[in-house]
């Protein structure tokens, strides 16, 4: 065969050319008379060439299926049950990152409270799901009813994706942020080093443990500090749900029965509230550990208040969601894979 292409195997492939031949002829970077003669049989014609001519008619399909879609504007819905802090956040996140997506164009309408009864934020879906919606992003509580309705979104059509924290995979496309378990075991790591060998509580706190990113963390963490630093123990406390009134109150009733406590994991946020708790109590902090450079989290990170925070890029995790939003609506190849969201870590001197 000595490298040719038999005429009749091109011929079968491509007795009607999907392309101008100039278009072609430009894009393999072959002359016009190659393209014909390829494309209609005439002749011989070598494998690479005819390889080449593949590549520019799969390319050129790419660039047409991009301009056919080019125009189309999709509507995303980004619902959460989170502190304004962190609202605050992501809303800044997406509005950084949806005017550059492409192919398509993307919109967000956000539907954000710092604390929702199920029944509301279930309210809030079905309004979505009757609408209409090319897409739904949530960070919500991991509960029966609420993967229930994220089930329905994704048997009507509408993808939905988990944000920071998840629910069961049969009701999600799939999910972004960083890894929650490895998260609070890197944070236990680095707070064994810092305690020290002096005994001692750490408290860690849970905005609710209805979220299942924050049981993540939690286990990470104990499980972690256990091995590590055996001589700590942990004091836990929940539903404070990141709001400054509620946290303060939850701190200051742990600080009373455990005057060991010298250290502290803020998984749910509210850290001025636990500083002011400590303070008003008189007690000091040997290591915070927080999440998330939320603008509190940075004005605290750079006054020396925490110790460090583990945080990932939002701007990434916001870019990541569209991009599973458009691989669903077949705007971005199917094998199309989201980067991972990787955990970084923060000090005083890098907010400065």
């Amino acid at each position: 065969m000595s490298g040719k292409t038999p005429q009749k195997h091109l011929k079968a492939q491509t007795m009607r050319p999907p392309f101008p031949l100039k278009d072609i002829a430009l894009q393999s970077g072959l002359s016009l008379a190659t393209v014909d003669r390829a494309l209609h049989g005439r002749g011989h014609v070598a494998k690479a060439t005819g390889l080449r001519i593949e590549a520019a008619i799969a390319e050129l399909e790419r660039q047409y299926a991009e301009a056919r879609i080019g125009g189309r504007r999709l509507v995303i819905d980004v619902v959460m049950e989170t502190p304004q802090r962190f609202s605050n956040a992501v809303r800044t996140a997406f509005d950084a990152e949806l005017p550059g997506m492409r192919p398509a164009s993307l919109s967000a309408r956000f539907h954000v409270a710092e604390t929702m009864e199920e029944r509301d934020l279930l309210a809030i879906l079905k309004r979505i799901r009757r609408r209409g919606s090319h897409g739904v992003v949530v960070k919500v509580p991991s509960t029966p009813a609420i993967a229930a309705m994220a089930a329905e979104l994704m048997a009507s059509g509408i993808p939905v994706v988990t944000l920071v924290t998840d629910l069961p995979a049969p009701s999600r496309l799939g999910y972004v942020g960083m890894d929650n378990h490895v998260a609070g075991a890197t944070a236990a790591y680095l707070m064994a080093r810092m305690a020290g060998p002096d005994g001692g509580k750490v408290l860690l706190t849970l905005s609710s443990a209805r979220f299942s990113g924050e049981e993540d963390r939690h286990h990470g963490f104990c499980d972690a500090l256990y091995k590590d630093a055996p001589h700590l123990d942990i004091v836990t406390i929940s539903e404070g749900f990141g709001v400054d009134r509620t946290t303060e109150s939850l701190v200051k009733s742990a600080l009373s029965a455990n005057p060991e406590i010298r250290a502290v994991y803020s998984i749910g946020g509210g850290n001025r509230a636990i500083l002011r708790a400590f303070e008003e109590e008189k007690r000091r902090i040997d290591v915070f550990a927080a999440h998330d450079l939320d603008a509190d989290n940075r004005s605290l990170l750079a006054r020396g208040h925490l110790t460090f925070v583990i945080h990932h890029d939002l701007r990434q995790d916001a870019r990541s969601t569209c991009q599973m939003v458009m691989a669903h609506h077949r705007m971005l190849p199917r094998d199309f894979q989201v980067a991972p969201s990787r955990a970084a870590i923060a000090t005083p001197y890098e907010v400065l």
